[in-house]
């Protein structure tokens, strides 16, 4: 069934990239964007034009997710338009590269913000109107970084990821008797097809940076040079896309908790299915076995929390 579908971050990288596959997969697809009519105008008219020469239903909506008040009325946008929200894609986020202790607690409390604040002032907008369905799906864009291997001079990225992952994992617990499923998407490193590495912010104290350059000098290339190396040919952030396509499309109840996409294999699979396995038996020792998949209700009735 074509699903409602908003999207975070979706100027460029995987968010334009998902957004583009679900319009295309039939679904109606609110990519979001700041600025829109200004800095993005460019990126919001490229969609606008792209949506109408190939006839799919894909619009551009304003959302600043360092903003409650424009993640409420992105929302009370797609609500007034369509009348329900299906799928929810937090994907916005934002790369830093230097030497963890060159960056200023300002700069790290700016990350944890846009990585992981933004998608809670979101899901604030959005999940009192996916409870009273009854139905929904959170899709978080996560990273392999949270389990895999990590290379050097990205930890406030890595941190605020993990943090993310986090509370993706409790969200998933929490909204499970709302009949509201929670899938992590986690993608590799892609060295090409986003604009990370690109758009990457740098840390503020050169001081500091430069007594680690005398030690790490090139460091940041040489990772980068590694890991265009280790990926695979035909590696495409598209994939990445397609993989959220392919879980949208599943019926409510038979979407994986996790799935990756790591052209590059840093491990961060290996690592999540030992994780995963442990969070289910956990739950199933606490009683709790209910939480670990989405409550279903019959067709036109609400979901009822099940007894314990």
């Amino acid at each position: 069934m074509p699903a409602t579908v908003l999207i975070t971050g979706a100027g460029s990288g995987f968010g334009a990239l998902t957004a583009h596959a679900l319009a295309t997969a039939g679904h109606t697809v609110y990519a979001s964007m700041r600025h829109i009519e200004g800095r993005n105008a460019a990126r919001a008219a490229e969609v606008r034009d792209r949506a109408a020469h190939e006839g799919i239903d894909l619009r551009v909506v304003e959302l600043d997710v360092l903003d409650q008040g424009s993640a409420d009325r992105a929302v009370a946008r797609v609500l007034a338009e369509t009348g329900r929200l299906d799928v929810l894609v937090h994907n916005a986020g934002h790369m830093v590269l230097g030497p963890a202790e060159a960056f200023t607690p300002e700069q790290l409390a700016a990350v944890y913000d846009t990585n992981v604040l933004g998608s809670q002032r979101v899901n604030r907008a959005a999940l009192p109107q996916l409870r009273r369905q009854g139905h929904g799906l959170l899709l978080w864009v996560g990273s392999s970084s949270t389990r895999g291997g990590t290379p050097p001079y990205l930890a406030p990225y890595f941190a605020a990821k993990a943090a993310m992952d986090a509370l993706a994992v409790s969200y998933a617990a929490e909204l499970a008797r709302f009949g509201i499923e929670s899938t992590i998407v986690v993608p590799g490193a892609f060295t090409s097809g986003t604009d990370h590495f690109a758009n990457a912010g740098h840390a503020a104290d050169r001081a500091v940076t430069e007594e680690y350059e005398a030690r790490y000098a090139g460091m940041t290339d040489q990772v980068g040079r590694a890991l265009s190396a280790m990926t695979p040919e035909g590696a495409d952030a598209a994939d990445v896309a397609r993989e959220i396509v392919r879980v949208v499309g599943l019926p409510a109840g038979d979407r994986p908790f996790r799935t990756h996409i790591d052209p590059v294999d840093d491990g961060s699979e290996v690592v999540s299915v030992v994780a995963d396995h442990v969070r289910e038996r956990f739950y199933h020792r606490l009683g709790l076995p209910d939480l670990l998949v989405p409550a279903v209700a019959p067709a036109g009735e609400a979901v009822r929390a099940p007894s314990v």
